[in-house]
């Protein structure tokens, strides 16, 4: 981890164990020798850590190109927005119940008071709005219906800026934190700036951010495989290799995924006029971008990411990729200058010779630059990838900068076979565009 990524880890954890740290003299800490003082603190923590959590996770939502380096990408960002998010879920569900726990040892009436408070008591009605819409956004995310549809999930996110106000709207009147006025303060402190993070991602940044550009060319790879080419006549978007965009296709004729947008790694290299992006046939919006017209309208947000190190400098190392994982080191090998030499090393991972999308492609590219090697490895022939299979390709493989893209159980596998090698985790990059 950079120490870049350490300080900004370090903040978010900061910012989110502050509200608890100055409320701990005011916690009534004593109260613990009786059951009832116990769980009405745990109930009382669970709600500053919850709204807190929620509130920080809501602030870095932005999703502003270039913030989400200090993080070491936009993945590794939404890992620790989804950690943040989900722990609030589970921390202000059990804030109620908690203090209703607690309420009933002393009087079932206070406790019904709290479960179904009367119409007058319309903040307590706002913290249980809060949770009920936190539990209609949430379910998709915890993936307690199954997979949920991406546009769907998307959508119903949109519902947390509702949860949020209300959150507000039960705090701000029952805050009993800090002394008053200090903790109303403190949440308008927190509040605020995760308002108008939501309000920059939900309405601003959709009519502000995203560029116009026109498919100039589809080229077919293989069957369920295209490259799009992209043109704008305005200034050209500024990337490295390994970076990703958000892709909204605009194209009335599409039968799916008009107006969607969804993230697609760039596989053009930064010194060429036009973007190129591969797209799979994963699903109904990525099956109708394999026939999305020449001349139609695409708008793209970014760049995200940070796959490759920033310095631009070449290391020694080793690539694994598996199908569509390809495109991040193809970006790169495209990059590469005529008379460059690279220590570097590609384990191209596919299931069979029919699926080597662009490999004539990296093996001329192979031809005019030293040091940059191409190998196949083919899954219906060798099986999973290994540390054996590595070792006899790339003979110093635990001494390289090791980078992995692909599906996750190559991912997984990779991982697992690097780590028993010895290889450290700060040397293993990894790229995961799961819940982007």
């Amino acid at each position: 981890m950079t120490s870049t990524r350490k300080t900004a880890v370090l903040i978010v954890a900061s910012a989110c164990l502050l509200p608890l740290a100055l409320a701990v003299p005011f916690l009534r800490i004593g109260s613990i020798e009786s059951v009832t003082g116990l769980t009405s603190l745990l109930g009382r923590t669970a709600g500053i850590l919850g709204l807190s959590f929620f509130l920080v996770a809501t602030m870095i939502s932005l999703r502003v190109p270039g913030f989400d380096i200090r993080f070491g990408g936009l993945t590794r960002l939404w890992k620790v927005h989804h950690v943040l998010g989900g722990s609030s879920f589970f921390l202000l569900m059990a804030h109620p119940l908690l203090l209703v726990l607690a309420a009933s040892r002393l009087s079932w009436n206070v406790a019904v008071s709290i479960l179904l408070p009367e119409f007058s008591m319309w903040s307590i009605w706002m913290g249980w709005l809060s949770l009920a819409v936190m539990m209609i956004f949430m379910a998709p995310t915890l993936r307690l219906f199954g997979r949920p549809n991406y546009q769907r999930w998307k959508s119903l996110h949109a519902l947390s800026g509702l949860a949020l106000i209300f959150g507000l709207a039960h705090t701000l009147p029952l805050s009993r934190s800090l002394p008053a006025p200090w903790g109303k303060t403190m949440w308008l402190a927190y509040g605020t700036p995760a308002f108008l993070a939501f309000v920059y991602r939900a309405f601003v940044a959709p009519r502000t951010s995203r560029q116009a550009y026109s498919v100039v060319n589809v080229r077919t790879a293989r069957p369920a495989v295209v490259e799009l080419t992209l043109e704008t006549e305005m200034s050209l978007l500024e990337y490295r290799p390994g970076q990703f965009i958000y892709l909204t296709p605009l194209d009335p004729k599409l039968p799916s995924g008009r107006n969607e947008e969804h993230p697609y790694t760039l596989s053009s290299a930064p010194h060429e006029p036009v973007l190129r992006v591969v797209i799979k046939d994963l699903g109904d919006a990525t099956h109708a971008l394999q026939e999305i017209a020449l001349r139609s309208r695409v708008l793209i947000e970014g760049p995200y990411g940070d796959f490759f190190p920033s310095t631009g400098k070449t290391t020694r190392e080793l690539w694994i990729a598996g199908g569509i994982g390809l495109t991040p080191f193809l970006s790169r090998a495209r990059s590469f200058a005529q008379q460059e030499t690279v220590t570097i090393h590609l384990i191209y991972c596919i299931q069979d010779e029919t699926r080597a999308d662009f490999l004539s492609e990296l093996q001329e590219i192979a031809s005019r630059v030293p040091g940059f090697k191409v190998e196949m490895h083919f899954f219906d022939r060798e099986g999973p990838l290994s540390a054996s299979f590595l070792a006899s390709h790339c003979p110093d493989f635990t001494t390289r900068e090791i980078y992995v893209c692909g599906p996750p159980p190559l991912i997984s596998m990779a991982r697992k076979e690097l780590r028993l090698r010895g290889v450290p985790s700060m040397r293993i990059h990894y790229e995961d565009f799961a819940w982007l």
